[in-house]
């Protein structure tokens, strides 16, 4: 089923190698980055595909220029490249002896801040993409597509195609395992697995609340500044996601941490050990649960905006504000076909004054609860002109 997936970021990646001679796509490992790739080969001749994790493919590579010589014809992509990172030179080379857009794509599972070498090699040269594990609208144009099953599953393909429950539970196990124990040793970052494993569930257990370093800290036994590097590396191999508070001129006190989500639902049930939909639904983390799905798919889909989230001290909030420009969107996540507020959100409306105000829910249904208050699912909510 996953090949008859179309990917939302497929057209921006068409663009993207006829402006630049390295595309590079960025995104956790076994998020459909190859499979998307590969998917070009209906829209480009001459398609080469190494994986470096392959030690087939890397002898291809023991001499990279005459390798890269020799199929000048191909377009040639090079997966998991942050395992070979002395090939960024190379690549910087082969693109200024031969410009041409549109000739190398780079996957990588770690993020552009920790891959150094494409910004100091590939300066100008490259473009920058991300892919995110499928989103909500990737997936509901087909009949088979059951918001339940996203929700829980999430958006990994292997998870979310599985045959049952269990099997995407016993793959979202593996996947955790796997990248605590082999991805981030690979990456040059020598962190015991249970330590890495205790902090990802803490931030499992504190979905949508703010991050509160000193009191992780505290619970490791580690210092502050060793929880911040390590939130920092899973923020950058895109397991964890932060949202900074709005900050506006105002006498309010305003909370000052960022929010931690784990990104995807799929993971954070597995973290929490959550095995079905009915487990989660009587579950202290299903309010949050939803909050950070409905969170991702619009980050995600709403690349051109800034994101953030507004708290006072006094509990007053806006689960997530959008901006660009003089434009701010107010988003309150309820996971009820019949959301109610509070009057703390009514009472930061008037603080914030953003231009629109949507609740989105699990619902089919877009109704206006108050002048300027939209309740609207989060399937209909993405198909707005914005």
């Amino acid at each position: 089923m996953q090949d008859y997936i179309q990917r939302v970021l497929l057209h921006q990646l068409k663009k993207y190698l006829t402006v630049f001679p390295a595309v590079a796509i960025l995104g956790p490992r076994q998020c459909g980055k190859s499979t998307l790739v590969k998917s070009l080969d209906q829209h480009f001749d001459g398609l080469l595909y190494l994986d470096m994790q392959k030690e087939s493919d890397l002898n291809k590579l023991s001499e990279p220029e005459i390798f890269f010589a020799s199929n000048a014809d191909k377009i040639i992509c090079l997966d998991e490249i942050q395992l070979v990172p002395k090939l960024f030179s190379v690549l910087r080379s082969a693109i200024d002896s031969n410009r041409i857009n549109g000739k190398f794509i780079l996957l990588g599972s770690a993020s552009q801040e920790l891959l150094q070498h494409t910004s100091e090699s590939l300066a100008g040269r490259i473009g920058m993409l991300h892919l995110s594990p499928f989103l909500i609208n990737e997936l509901n144009y087909l009949e088979s597509f059951n918001l339940h099953k996203f929700w829980l599953r999430g958006g990994f393909p292997n998870s979310y195609l599985a045959d049952n429950d269990e099997n995407s539970a016993i793959w979202l196990e593996n996947y955790i395992r796997t990248y605590i124990e082999r991805d981030i040793p690979q990456l040059g970052f020598q962190i015991p697995a249970l330590q890495l494993r205790r902090l990802l569930t803490m931030c499992a257990h504190n979905q949508g609340q703010q991050l509160n370093l000193s009191k992780l800290a505290e619970s490791l036994g580690l210092t502050h500044p060793t929880i911040r590097r390590y939130i920092d590396l899973l923020e950058q191999t895109f397991i964890v996601r932060t949202i900074p508070p709005f900050e506006i001129n105002i006498k309010k006190r305003l909370v000052k941490s960022p929010k931690v989500f784990v990104r995807d639902s799929g993971i954070l049930h597995k973290l929490l050990a959550i095995p079905n939909f009915n487990s989660l639904l009587g579950n202290p983390v299903f309010g949050s649960s939803w909050e950070g799905m409905v969170i991702e798919n619009i980050i995600v889909n709403m690349p051109s905006w800034d994101y953030f989230f507004y708290r006072t001290a006094t509990g007053d909030e806006i689960d997530l504000l959008l901006k660009k420009g003089n434009q701010v969107i107010a988003i309150e996540c309820k996971a009820s076909d019949a959301p109610k507020v509070t009057k703390g959100f009514y009472r930061s409306l008037e603080v914030v004054k953003p231009n629109r105000t949507y609740i989105i829910a699990p619902t089919n249904d877009t109704y206006q609860l108050q002048e300027n208050i939209t309740v609207i699912g989060l399937e209909n909510f993405l198909k707005l002109e914005l």
